[in-house]
């Protein structure tokens, strides 16, 4: 029977560090980077108080802005075991959003490194503070952001008016004990702990406060689900700063005492490397990431005979994408579903569940969690079989929005059950099938159209590898169908061949009446399509085709 641990995320890694120390914790298979769980705990402990020197504190909120790099989680652990709060920002962000998220969530002290090849990160933290340029390390005083104070590169390069890695390290090892052991000592599991501000797939991202307790225990039950073992190898291609890589990813190898495999930034072939050269036992991915493996001009060379199971999450999961990867990947896929709020998992499906029920739903509660689909109209509980909005209440509950008890209020009803947005429907079994989304239905003349069902449908026409359904606006109707295809190499695929295969197989009103043959999707950091950005894509392709939208 499972327990809820009250462990903090320092007592694990400790635990960890004592338990078998020699044993690899983080590795990194493309450098031959890796750490024992004694090498890394002792790491962090040297980055806590390094922290500590530069003034961070509990309560402390300091930025990490960075991918997959080898001191992501080194700073994610230093901040839990002195009660500071980790805030995770998507990799993606350009300036206005850094400085938004900076200035909304109180950063104190930003982490960074270079950025990616589009975003120059070290620029853009130059641009929100120039004052960086003619202070001193440690003292920073900026008009515009008076409450953050330190700017760290994660790497040994410097930086005018910012501390480096090997210098927050060095500060680290020569800090007095005493400091660290009285803010070690003071974490409770209940503390805030992380950060992430969500996504933006619906609106302006909030401040998502996830507790030690939230997380840790999210992650040791989607291990659970997986039948983790000490003995497992997760390969992580997935991004930390989203839930997914943090909570699911990270903390179910924190909770099992597992080595977690990192890819510093998804590549499909280093991807496929890590796991043959390490033999990894699980691998995670969004169903694009899975798409672009499975394709990969190299796929038949490596050996993943050693996979045997895995998540398959971030967006819904085609049916067919999910067999492919059973048959060629070896792996047996779960899907979790879930928000950042719930921490994320709020249903599973099991490893040992049949076929059916791990291709086409998204599993039962987490223990310790009611799931229940209720009626978004009347807020009742609706009857096996009937579609409602997915709720849930227990441990894994946010602690709230940072400084936003209104919109805390308005997803957190007054019985306890956070309210997802998503629509959802619970079977005789209680598995649950996630239908589309409240905000992401598209009402055609009063007729309610679910996305996901018409995606189901064109993914098996030949031809297509994937498939996003979104509504166009429309004059008349309120809304028509807009499907944003991605072909196959090679296929070839008119707009009226797919409304044909369409025809006398599903209603008319769901034919999309908009067909759109793109290259990719807009996604957020973490892989999540951006559903409001294909209806702002609509427009835009109708206009370069000359199409009347009507």
């Amino acid at each position: 029977m499972y327990q809820l641990s009250e462990k903090t995320l320092g007592d694990w890694l400790e635990h960890w560090a004592q338990v078998t120390p020699d044993k690899e914790y983080i590795v990194y298979s493309d450098r031959d980077l890796r750490f024992t769980w004694k090498q890394f705990n002792e790491r962090v402990d040297d980055m806590a108080r390094g922290l500590i020197a530069i003034g961070v504190t509990k309560g402390t909120h300091v930025g990490l802005w960075a991918q997959n790099v080898p001191d992501w989680l080194t700073f994610l652990y230093a901040c839990a075991k002195i009660g500071a709060v980790c805030i995770t920002v998507n990799t993606n962000y350009k300036q206005n959003e850094l400085e938004y998220l900076c200035k909304d969530s109180d950063m104190h002290t930003l982490c960074l490194t270079d950025g990616t090849w589009e975003s120059n990160y070290v620029d853009m933290a130059y641009t929100m503070l120039p004052e960086l340029r003619e202070c001193q390390r440690g003292h920073l005083e900026s008009k515009r952001f008076p409450k953050l104070k330190n700017v760290v590169y994660i790497g040994q390069e410097k930086y005018r008016g910012m501390y480096n890695t090997a210098e927050i390290l060095l500060l680290g090892e020569n800090t007095d004990d005493d400091e660290f052991m009285r803010l070690r000592k003071s974490v409770n599991c209940h503390d805030v702990v992380n950060m992430q501000y969500t996504s933006g797939t619906t609106g302006f991202p909030k401040g998502v406060m996830l507790t030690h307790y939230n997380i840790a225990n999210d992650g040791f039950l989607t291990g659970e689900h997986m039948k983790f073992t000490q003995d497992d190898k997760l390969c992580v291609c997935v991004p930390l700063f989203h839930c997914f890589g943090v909570v699911l990813a990270t903390m179910n190898c924190l909770t099992h005492g597992c080595t977690e495999v990192l890819v510093e930034r998804f590549d499909p072939l280093v991807t496929l490397a890590s796991v043959h050269k390490e033999r990894c036992t699980a691998l995670y991915g969004v169903p694009t990431m899975f798409i672009a493996e499975l394709n990969h001009p190299m796929f038949d060379m490596f050996d993943l005979s050693c996979l045997r199971t895995g998540i398959m999450a971030g967006s819904l999961c085609p049916i067919e994408l999910m067999r492919k990867v059973e048959e060629k990947m070896y792996l047996h896929v779960t899907s979790v579903y879930g928000l950042t709020e719930s921490s994320p998992g709020m249903s599973q499906t099991r490893i040992d569940d049949p076929d059916e029920v791990r291709y086409t739903t998204v599993g039962r509660d987490y223990e310790f969690v009611d799931v229940k689909v209720l009626d978004p109209e009347t807020n009742k509980e609706v009857p096996v079989g009937t579609q409602g909005e997915m709720c849930c209440k227990g441990f894994n509950v946010m602690k709230g929005y940072y400084k936003n008890p209104t919109a805390t209020a308005e997803v957190i009803d007054e019985n306890g059950y956070l309210h997802s947005g998503d629509l959802g429907i619970m079977d005789e079994n209680g598995n649950y099938r996630i239908t589309g989304r409240i905000k992401d239905m598209i009402i055609r003349g009063g007729e309610n159209i679910y996305p996901r069902e018409i995606e189901e449908f064109l993914y098996h026409l030949p031809g297509v590898r994937d498939v996003q359904v979104a509504g166009v606006p429309s004059k008349k109707y309120g809304e028509e169908v807009g499907a944003f295809i991605i072909l196959d190499e090679g296929a070839s695929l008119t707009e009226e061949e797919v409304r044909d295969w369409c025809r006398g197989k599903i209603a008319r009103y769901k034919i999309p009446k908009y067909v759109f043959f793109v290259k990719e999707y807009p996604l957020t950091g973490s892989g999540k399509i951006q559903k409001f950005k294909l209806r702002e894509l609509s427009l835009k392709l109708c206009e370069e085709k000359g199409i009347e939208v009507v």
